[in-house]
């Protein structure tokens, strides 16, 4: 769900600024709208134990810690493997590639939240996740626009 809503507006808001919307456009959505879910899942990781007690029925409840956790390394490594897409079909270059520069931090990010359940290192792991965001995002742009644009 989260997901679809982070597809859906930074294609939407790619469609308002050009009129027009291309594949391109929908694939470069999902990295984007994947890591901003995962910093949806990590908080979510962080309450599960207060949510359960208070009833909530968020998504982390019902998967459980470790499927929760397990979706959100899902989430981190399917938007490193899904921004080169236009490029493997042959629609842009290998700049698409310059987000795997912050993967390291994704990988300390996954160990975090796969390892620990403390809020401390919790509350730096979704710190940490938006700061990965911002930098995926900061050089995956910069990677379509070396490419000529979508």
């Amino acid at each position: 769900m989260f997901l679809f809503f982070g597809v859906v507006a930074v294609a939407g808001s790619y469609f308002v600024q050009v009129q027009k919307l291309p594949w391109q456009a929908f694939v470069c959505a999902v990295p984007v709208g994947l890591l901003a879910s995962a910093i949806l899942v990590v908080n979510n990781v962080r309450d599960l134990d207060t949510d359960r007690r208070a009833g909530k029925r968020t998504l982390a409840v019902r998967l459980g810690r470790e499927r929760t956790r397990a979706l959100y390394t899902a989430m981190l490594a399917l938007a490193f493997l899904t921004a080169p897409l236009p490029w493997a079909f042959g629609s842009m270059q290998a700049w698409l590639l310059l987000p795997w520069a912050v993967a390291p931090l994704g990988v300390r990010l996954v160990r975090t939240v796969r390892t620990r359940s403390d809020g401390p290192a919790l509350n730096g792991a979704l710190a940490g996740t938006g700061m990965l965001q911002l930098g995926f995002c900061l050089l995956f742009s910069a990677g379509i626009l070396a490419s000529g644009g979508i």
